[in-house]
């Protein structure tokens, strides 16, 4: 059958976020997504309908599924069992976009390298000029940046000026993170930091109860803090330190924290085995591994 544009950019947007939520999608959510006029989206909605390419979901919490045929239509594979592989424009995950192949035009230019990414999606959601990023790829954890030179429609695909490739180690925190733990214990005073601090140059700590079990985090800038307030060097750690520590299993991939960093404004998190503090990773580490991220 064939679809108009309008038909099949819904009905690709409709799929992918399907798939990002597991649950039908209301047609303000493809509205939203393509800047389209909700009402449109509606009545091309029932057309898909009738055409056997989606199901409503009746009730308040309902909207639209795509079915079967929708996926032979577009002649997209089975994406359940798909890794997501995000574009991400100016810092931020494009919503209802994925990427399904990324291929290279060019390699042996001295000066260029250009890549062309087939999505999932709308391309009508990116500009000429937009810097986007791509990745990490689901078997070699390839992170790709550039710049989008151009658009093909007839094959959903970006064209991308690339600037930087990056390789993402696989390989856990627990090889990158700072051991053996400098602790405190609860009992400490501003003193006994201060004095771990300058012995071992470090800005940072965590604070340990008497069974081992993680009490917070407490920083040079917190007793710079508490120090400015006017409290004593034989003050407790604990009326300055953090409580609410950021945490992270062994098992974790370093790249995998990079956001949680961002998101949580810190310097540094604490590595947990079984419920116990086993290192600690700062940014410093992320930096040295990422220098550019």
């Amino acid at each position: 059958m064939d679809l108009s544009p309008i038909q099949k950019d819904i009905l690709i947007t409709l799929i992918t976020l399907y798939h990002q939520s597991s649950h039908s999608i209301k047609g303000e959510e493809i509205a939203d997504v393509l800047k389209r006029n909700p009402g449109t989206v509606r009545n091309q909605m029932q057309a898909l309908k009738a055409l056997g390419l989606v199901d409503g979901v009746p009730g308040p919490k309902g909207g639209y599924s795509p079915t079967a045929n929708a996926y032979k239509e577009l002649n997209l594979g089975d994406l359940e069992h798909q890794s997501e592989v995000p574009i991400l424009r100016d810092g931020k995950k494009v919503k209802g976009v994925r990427v399904a192949e990324l291929g290279f035009i060019t390699l042996c230019h001295p000066d260029l390298c250009q890549a062309m990414a087939r999505i999932i999606g709308s391309v009508k959601l990116f500009r000429v000029g937009d810097m986007v990023t791509i990745g990490p790829t689901p078997v070699n954890k390839l992170l790709v940046r550039g710049e989008v030179f151009g658009m093909d429609e007839n094959l959903q695909a970006l064209l991308i000026s690339v600037s930087e490739m990056i390789s993402l180690p696989k390989q856990s925190i627990k090889h990158y993170m700072s051991t053996p733990l400098l602790t405190l214990p609860l009992t400490a005073t501003l003193r006994d930091a201060i004095h771990l601090f300058n012995t071992h140059h470090i800005h940072g700590a965590p604070v340990l109860q008497d069974g081992g079990a993680l009490a917070g985090i407490v920083t040079l800038s917190d007793l710079a803090r508490g120090l400015d307030e006017g409290l004593t060097v034989d003050t407790p750690v604990a009326k300055v330190m953090t409580a609410d520590v950021v945490e992270a299993p062994s098992s974790i991939r370093l790249y995998e924290l990079v956001g949680r960093f961002k998101e949580r404004a810190i310097g540094r998190l604490i590595v947990v085995e079984d419920g116990k503090p086993v290192g600690i990773v700062t940014q410093t580490d992320i930096i040295r591994v990422f220098p550019s991220l």
